[in-house]
């Protein structure tokens, strides 16, 4: 089967990978424009394009998917299908008619739960036991269209939302490869997404990352984990600066009780918050590197009762 094949990131090249690999030809790979680095001029191109160009796959990179060239490229291909994984733009009708059996997106969700942008963040903040992935045939709707096959993962207490976003690409890839093959076959039956169960999955924002430490600690813990490595939770220092943080561990019975005051207990920084404390893994004041807590709590000489977040 003629496959194009679209994404961005690097949880996409798994199913990329996965796709070149099988009896399908990928005739062409479309992905977001080469990005600018924080620092500096350079042009940087997306992990799924340095994968395509090393398999020596023509890429396609529109500003704009919607623009009525890219579509007429995407028709001229005369593709049987297309595949997406976090591709980061919307694709409109004319677009979704431009291939013979339609573009079947791989969702890291058990839809209809987590439609939307952040789906694998969303549901660890939520304190979700059990996600998965979805393959469906997009439609207009975000994350609305007709599933074509499903499989479940469970989430570990000690997931961040990197580690369950890497293994969910890792086991998703042999699912797009099944579904897209079992629709060449004409094998599976599209089901309508159930009208019960619905939640949305919006990107987080740098307020959904700040973390407020009169929350319970399971909830700070897993806001924490929802927010590593991006956008990276943060708080106030002492002395108004921000910081990052790395995930932090509950500590049952522990003395400290003032949310956000923090003290060392046993070579460990606890910080209070509405219930028990947490203890902090590491710590990136702004402007520098990561560094252990206890690293941290040690150069910074903090005064007795010191607190992290507002006042």
């Amino acid at each position: 089967m003629r496959l194009i094949f679209a994404g961005t990131p690097d949880v996409a090249v798994p199913s990329l990978e996965a796709l070149v690999a099988s009896p399908h030809e990928v005739v062409a790979v479309v992905t977001q424009p080469d990005a600018r680095g924080r620092r500096g001029r350079a042009l940087h191109p997306s992990p799924v394009k340095q994968a395509a160009e090393a398999h020596g796959i023509p890429v396609l990179d529109p500003a704009k998917a919607s623009a009525s060239e890219f579509i007429a490229q995407i028709a001229a291909l005369e593709a049987d299908a297309a595949a997406v994984v976090a591709y980061g733009q919307i694709l409109r009708p004319a677009l979704l008619a431009a291939t013979r059996l339609g573009w079947v997106n791989l969702h890291f969700s058990l839809l209809p739960a987590w439609r939307g942008a952040a789906p694998v963040q969303r549901a660890l903040m939520a304190g979700d036991d059990l996600t998965g992935a979805t393959t469906f045939l997009l439609d207009e709707g975000m994350d609305t269209g007709p599933v074509l096959g499903v499989l479940t993962e469970r989430i570990r207490v000690t997931d961040t939302a990197g580690t369950l976003l890497e293994r969910l690409a890792r086991v998703g890839a042999p699912l797009l490869v099944q579904t897209l093959s079992g629709l060449e076959a004409g094998a599976l039956v599209p089901e309508p997404q159930p009208a019960d169960g619905v939640s949305y999955a919006a990107k987080l924002s740098r307020e959904d990352a700040y973390v407020r430490w009169d929350r319970p600690a399971h909830v700070v813990d897993r806001q924490v984990r929802g927010c590593t490595p991006a956008p990276g939770a943060w708080t106030t220092l002492p002395d108004g600066q921000t910081a990052k943080l790395g995930p932090v561990s509950p500590r049952v019975g522990r003395s400290v009780t003032v949310p956000g005051q923090m003290s060392l207990v046993e070579g460990e920084v606890l910080v209070g918050t509405g219930t028990e404390p947490v203890a902090l893994s590491w710590i990136a004041p702004a402007g520098k590197k990561a560094m252990d807590a206890d690293a941290w709590w040690r150069g910074a000489r903090l005064p007795e009762g010191a607190a992290l977040g507002e006042a």
